[in-house]
């Protein structure tokens, strides 16, 4: 059966809602010196809104995007107490931490395509090679 658009509205809503405060959060109120400039990309709500994943991007390397995943599940308890008292609701879902690479996937794609149109157009400029003439 399908789900009702109301009812879809409502959990997109409620994610756009959880982007904006984490993101606010994450921007100087959590003051863990592990976490790197980060933001929220997207927010995952489960169809019945007892989870959610959030997905942050991180500035930095490897071992940044690790120091500030490890300090966003230390903050999980902190953020939902936050959410729940900004929004005014009952329930906050229970929150999951993600890195999102995309980013960085979609520039090295970029730059791998890059290469390829750098080549074919060093194919095309070059004149054709002339076979030797026969004597």
């Amino acid at each position: 059966m399908p789900e009702q658009r109301a009812r879809t509205h409502h959990r997109n809503r409620v994610a756009n809602t959880f982007s904006d405060e984490i993101g606010a959060m994450l921007e100087g109120e959590l003051s863990d010196p592990r976490i790197a400039p980060s933001y929220v990309t997207d927010v995952v709500l489960a169809p019945g809104g007892k989870s959610a994943r959030i997905f942050v991007a991180v500035h930095g390397d490897e071992n940044e995007e690790a120091s500030t995943l490890e300090a966003l599940t230390a903050a999980r308890g902190y953020i939902r107490s936050q959410l729940r008292e900004r929004m005014g609701v009952r329930h906050v879902p229970e929150l999951t931490f993600a890195i999102d690479r995309s980013e960085r996937v979609t520039g090295r794609m970029d730059e791998l395509l890059d290469r390829i149109r750098k080549r074919d157009q060093k194919r095309h400029s070059q004149p054709p090679e002339t076979a030797p003439a026969k004597s």
